[in-house]
């Protein structure tokens, strides 16, 4: 059977729909392939959040398809968020066979084997054939509940529902992942006893806004909205022993959700919280509900409820119209604040959101975004890199996930607050298993342990 090679951009949720395909070419007797040059079958999942990322995609796929001159049928195509806004236009610019949109990927094998299919049957054809999907459908959010685990995996996503209802004017998802889906609890609690069972000691449940996930579908009860109805119930699942979720809004953050962390042990202590901005002016623009005073108060709540939670955030600078005094805002919330760490982001234009239709003359300069970003992340390593530091010599709890991605001779794991150790051990005996290691030291925002002794 033909050789499968993906390459993946962007989000976790793409990292999880990827895994889906994976396995649905598995299933059909396909062999999936980490080296790009022996694969008869070549995707891209593709990622719009920023320009940057879609023209990665688009530059990588102009370098692969150079594979045609030694492999005439090989296929090639996108998937994704970039494949759902720009459609049937790939084709030819990027001389694609295949555009699979965001609701489609449980599609994408058969499509795939249709394209091999008519090749064949038209093989005095000069005619060439694309398939393009787009199209919205209904309860495409159930098709992601199939998984493809590496020996001895004990981390797993699990995609909860699809799409966003928020519009934020800087965003793309709503118009490339539609509308909020959300899957039935019971669905979701069977797909974890299944990783359960299977070793996986850590799920993290995904969505766009994942925090308000169910809310048009389920009903609240005894006064818990579906999302704590959901982890609830993964609490109770035998076997599972760290619960994650990503990514969530200040607004999802109810009182049922706060008072979670003071109950549910399982619910690891960190919290991703994206801010977005400090000023109230630009968060209007944004069209995010809440003010920056709103969001202290949030972020005081949840450190209440579960003392010694690590928050991190995500934030843009340059937004259109982010003047001097709106950026030092967004700098002093930092300070008081005191994220353990930060993803900065210079704002982009991306086609199709309203942001990108606002005046020029409120436009910040590329120079002007890029002082305040290189500042902010001053001030960001200032505040969480002396929590690292400050571990050196302390034992720290670690579920190991492998190999490091920085250095293959070692092993790397996470601490129940998402922070990264990397230590050396044995990866058969090692991998998937939780246990402690003494920190020696903390470099970058990266703790480095002793030799795992267990």
């Amino acid at each position: 059977m033909p050789k499968v090679h993906i390459r993946t951009y962007g989000c976790q949720m793409n990292e999880r729909d990827t895994e889906q395909v994976s396995q649905m070419f598995v299933e059909r007797g396909y062999t999936m392939t980490p080296q790009e040059e022996e694969a008869d079958v070549i995707l891209i999942n593709t990622c719009s959040v920023r320009d940057q990322a879609e023209q990665k995609a688009l530059g990588k796929m102009g370098l692969m398809n150079r594979y045609r001159k030694s492999k005439p049928q090989l296929v090639t195509g996108f998937m994704g968020c970039m494949a759902q806004s720009r459609g049937s236009e790939l084709i030819d610019t990027a001389k694609v066979d295949l555009v699979v949109g965001t609701q489609k990927y449980h599609r994408v094998v058969s499509y795939v084997e249709e394209i091999f299919r008519v090749r064949q049957e038209r093989q005095m054809d000069d005619e060439k054939f694309s398939i393009v999907d787009v199209d919205e459908e209904i309860a495409s959010q159930n098709a992601i509940r199939d998984h493809s685990l590496k020996e001895h995996q004990g981390t797993a996503f699990v995609s909860i529902m699809q799409g966003c209802n928020m519009k934020c004017t800087f965003c793309i998802v709503p118009y490339t992942r539609g509308g909020e889906r959300a899957r039935p609890i019971a669905e979701i609690v069977e797909e974890v006893r299944r990783l359960a069972d299977r070793g996986v000691k850590e799920v993290t449940l995904l969505g766009q806004i994942v925090n308000l996930y169910g809310r048009h579908e389920f009903p609240t009860v005894d006064g818990k909205t579906p999302f704590v109805q959901l982890l609830e119930a993964v609490n109770d699942v035998p076997g599972i022993e760290r619960i994650r979720f990503t990514s969530p809004h200040p607004i999802g953050y109810k009182k049922d959700l706060i008072e979670a962390f003071t109950y549910l042990p399982k619910l690891a202590e960190h919290v991703h919280l994206p801010v977005q901005s400090g000023s109230d002016a630009v968060l209007k623009k944004m069209h995010r509900p809440y003010t920056a005073a709103k969001f202290e108060e949030l972020v005081a709540r949840i450190r209440e409820a579960r003392p010694g939670i690590a928050i991190t955030t995500d934030v843009i600078v340059g937004f259109p119209g982010e003047t001097e005094e709106d950026y030092l805002m967004t700098r002093g919330l930092f300070q008081r604040v005191g994220f353990d760490n930060a993803f900065v982001f210079r704002y982009s234009k991306r086609r199709g959101t309203p942001a990108a239709e606002m005046d020029e003359e409120i436009q910040v300069p590329e120079r002007v975004k890029e002082e305040r970003n290189q500042d902010l992340l001053d001030v960001v390593n200032g505040i969480g890199r002396p929590r690292y530091t400050a571990l050196i010599g302390q034992e720290v709890e670690i579920l190991c996930e492998g190999y490091s991605r920085t250095n293959e001779a070692r092993l790397s794991g996470r601490t129940r607050t998402n922070r990264i150790v990397v230590f050396e051990g044995d990866a058969q005996r090692h991998t998937g298993q939780i246990f402690k290691v003494r920190v020696r030291d903390a470099q970058n925002f990266t703790l480095y342990g002793d030799p795992a002794i267990l």
